[in-house]
């Protein structure tokens, strides 16, 4: 009798974590500026994060087909796509071969491409695909007659205050560059958004949270790095002064092997001139 109780639980159990961990949504938002240019209306960006060395299908099949049927102008990883404990770059090499053949595509380092100590080589390879790796660095991109700015931090590390590393680092990155132009940032970390909304930032790209872990009804997310129990900032779209920042849910899984009621996700933002 006990054996007819448990199994049907247990069938349940497996088939409902395999379906949360490994179904792709696609998170649509859109965001609307006065500096967008008119030549970037309907300008679509879509953000991977958080892989964690993980495959959706053989050779990232269903991945690049998610990320393909949106008909992306920009592509955008915003760092963890490999995992330290696990150290892997097949899956971001499968992935990055066939997405830079759809858009631009550019990368930034998580908390694991520093962790792992290999991302130099790393790095290389990604580059040799044409993939654009941004490390404290700033990239004009030229749409028609207009230009937007797309800068990428390295994740922060140091003997220094994260806060103050990343700070310094902006200061810098935003000394030569027209403050009237819409700019994008590419930070791995959410938490620090009170530091992104100093400058005059107007979108920036974020991930590291995964989601909360587990949601809850009502609650939100569990659990992140750097914002502890309830965290703040784990999904979606959240606005500070002028600055908006969009965070992906992620797609893998690291220290936590399962999500729960958090599918994995990519998203897809497109641009609006007011």
């Amino acid at each position: 009798m006990k054996i007819k109780i448990f199994l049907p639980i247990l069938i349940f159990t497996i088939g409902f974590l395999y379906f949360n961990n490994n179904y792709i949504v696609t998170r649509k938002i859109d965001i609307h500026s006065r500096k967008t240019p008119l030549e970037l209306n309907d300008f679509k960006i879509v953000q991977i994060s958080d892989l964690h060395s993980k495959s959706f299908g053989k050779n990232q099949r269903k991945l690049i087909n998610s990320v393909k049927n949106q008909k992306p102008n920009l592509i955008v990883l915003t760092g963890d796509m490999v995992d330290r404990r696990r150290y892997n770059e097949k899956p971001v090499i499968d992935l990055v071969k066939e997405v830079i053949k759809i858009a631009p595509t550019y990368y930034i380092t998580g908390n694991h491409e520093i962790w792992s100590g290999n991302f130099n080589q790393l790095q290389n390879k990604l580059t040799s695909i044409g993939v654009r790796v941004l490390r404290n660095e700033i990239e004009e991109i030229k749409i028609g007659n207009e230009k937007i700015y797309i800068m990428g931090l390295d994740y922060p590390h140091g003997s220094k205050d994260d806060k103050e590393i990343v700070e310094n680092t902006l200061t810098k990155l935003h000394s030569n560059i027209e403050n009237d132009k819409f700019k994008i940032l590419l930070a791995h970390r959410p938490d620090l958004i009170d530091t992104y909304s100093i400058f005059p930032l107007d979108l920036v790209f974020s991930g590291h949270a995964h989601g909360g872990q587990i949601r809850l009804p009502f609650m939100g997310g569990v659990i992140a790095p750097h914002q502890g129990f309830l965290p703040k900032y784990t999904s979606g779209l959240y606005k500070k002064h002028n600055t908006q920042m969009v965070v992906s849910r992620g797609l893998g899984n690291s220290l936590s092997p399962f999500r729960v009621f958090n599918f994995p996700e990519i998203i897809t933002v497109t641009l609006y001139a007011q």
